[in-house]
């Protein structure tokens, strides 16, 4: 009985209740972009940093991360991807050799991390083929071939097909170079990376780490070694299962996720759920005190009503509920509009997504793209929900407090 008279009161002022309907709805829809837009930079960074730097999982000797010293490698790198390749959850793997150096021209010179990889094995991990924007992937059958970034090809002053040279350290400790050829420039849309690595075919970089079959300390170098192995798994929910299952799998190996390798992601992560908690909190606030002016406005037109249901034996108890469940309706039907909208806003929106270019310069000094395709997901939704559900109620109780306290004879006498 008293969910129909609150649902009646409601309609008693068809104008009032369409404007605070409204209200919420718009604000529920600017609050769910806004969320959704927050997640999607989110989602954009971490997924930018997985594809061209981590992958989901990646395996080094244990002093590696240390000093990145060439002498710190894994051995059986074989039989390892082979071990690796055969768990269902791997998509793709690679393995790389990895020297710190300094690429020169003749007119000038920069240090870079010097990445051997793989052509075929490094294209599926990471995607990297179509960051090439002038010149051609590796080639099969080409030697000494090498990709650098637009960028430090600027600074180098060099084009396709210039000679440049690497100069780095051996497994022997000896400063050893060796040149190269440009075949392609990249652009991976991540300044630091862009400045910071320089790719060259594994075998081509190995000819030159390993000059010798073994050292003064009798160690016998093979091919058949990597510095690191990057892991794609199909479903990133699969992380820790299979951190875990490498870790027993290869106890002598250095076992790392993404969160691992970058702090920076996982304090990112971080500050944008702080952050969206924020925005959240303001839009209560908001709306608190709009559903408190609105309900207050309608108990205060309703005073002589309220007082003779109290006069004719309605206990408070009912009128206090009655108030409350009137504005927890109202935030029923306008929730799911705004949400139904803000569903809609970013259904429409994944193809095209968000054009941020005018801020392309800033964006890459983060590693993020200048299309951000907002992201909304169910948990999301349940919070926005939540949200709205709790400021009703609390918005409902001044409103609620106020109609109980009024005292049935004085409101029978009010005009």
């Amino acid at each position: 009985m008293l969910f129909k008279i609150a649902w009646r009161n409601i309609w008693r002022s068809k104008t009032r209740s369409i404007t605070v309907i409204l209200s919420i709805a718009i604000g529920v829809w600017a609050l769910s972009f806004v969320l959704s837009f927050s997640n999607g930079i989110t989602y954009t960074f971490i997924q930018n940093a997985i594809r061209d730097q981590y992958s989901h999982l990646q395996l080094h000797h244990p002093k590696f991360p240390e000093d990145k010293n060439s002498k710190y490698f894994i051995k059986n790198k074989k039989e390892i991807l082979a071990a690796i390749k055969q768990m269902p959850a791997t998509e793709a793997l690679t393995g790389r050799v990895i020297a710190n150096g300094m690429v020169s021209s003749s007119r000038g010179a920069r240090g870079v991390q010097i990445m051997g990889v793989n052509p075929e094995t490094e294209k599926q991990v990471t995607h990297f083929d179509k960051n090439i924007v002038e010149g051609s992937y590796f080639k099969e059958g080409k030697r000494n071939q090498i990709l650098i970034s637009k960028r430090i090809a600027e600074k180098l002053k060099v084009k396709l097909r210039s000679r440049i040279v690497l100069t780095f350290q051996n497994m022997e400790g000896e400063i050893t170079a060796a040149a190269f050829r440009v075949a392609g420039l990249f652009s991976t849309g991540n300044m630091m990376t862009d400045e910071a690595l320089v790719y060259v075919v594994d075998n081509d970089l190995k000819k030159n780490l390993l000059p010798k079959q073994s050292d003064s300390t009798g160690i016998v170098y093979s091919d058949n070694i990597a510095h690191e192995i990057a892991v794609f798994l199909k479903n990133s929910k699969d992380i820790k299962r299979v951190k875990e299952k490498l870790k027993n799998e290869f106890p002598g190996l250095l076992v790392q996720d993404y969160w691992e390798l970058s702090p920076d992601i996982e304090l990112y992560e971080t500050q944008i759920k702080t952050s969206n908690s924020i925005i959240i909190a303001i839009f209560m606030l908001a709306l608190i005190f709009g559903i408190i002016n609105t309900m207050l406005m309608a108990v205060l037109e309703r005073y002589k009503e309220l007082g003779m249901l109290m006069a004719i034996g309605m206990n408070k108890a009912k009128i206090f509920f009655m108030i409350v469940l009137e504005t927890l309706m109202l935030s029923a039907v306008a929730a799911p509009i705004g949400l139904g909208a803000g569903f809609l806003t970013v259904y429409l929106l994944q193809d095209t997504g968000i054009d941020l270019s005018s801020f392309a310069k800033g964006l890459e000094r983060f590693g993020m793209e200048t299309t951000i395709i907002p992201v909304l997901d169910f948990g999301l939704y349940i919070r926005i929900a939540t949200a709205v559900f709790i400021t009703a109620l609390l918005a409902s109780i001044y409103p609620a407090r106020k109609a109980v306290k009024l005292k049935p004879v004085e409101a029978l006498h009010k005009i």
